[in-house]
């Protein structure tokens, strides 16, 4: 939805896919966090969204997410239609211009 976006791939508690305006991760609009038995589309600053719809769930600060259970959870209009306004509010955001666009950057390191 916002091809000149990087993918940032990190390994915590879970193999998560960052997806960001630029190559800084406070720059990201959403990230989907894989972990044993489920997913979840993530929204880096989804507490700040209009969320018209309440698709978001959780108490944090900033991040909120949507379980992901099957493919009707993401591929509908209202799921869209956040991930819109999450890209434009991380642009509205953005506080420098991007150095890299369009990139995988893993933030895995080797064992």
């Amino acid at each position: 939805m916002y091809p000149d976006c990087n993918e940032m791939l990190y390994h915590t508690h879970a193999l998560t896919s960052v997806y960001t305006i630029s190559e800084r991760l406070a720059d990201g609009f959403c990230h989907i966090p894989i972990y044993a038995h489920h997913l979840n589309l993530g929204f880096n600053k989804g507490a700040l969204l209009d969320d018209v719809d309440n698709l978001l769930q959780g108490t944090g600060k900033l991040i909120r997410h949507i379980p992901i259970k099957t493919s009707k959870d993401f591929k509908n209009q209202k799921t869209k239609s956040l991930i819109k306004k999450a890209i434009k509010f991380a642009l509205a955001d953005m506080d420098k211009e991007p150095k890299i666009i369009g990139q995988a950057i893993s933030k895995i390191k080797p064992r």
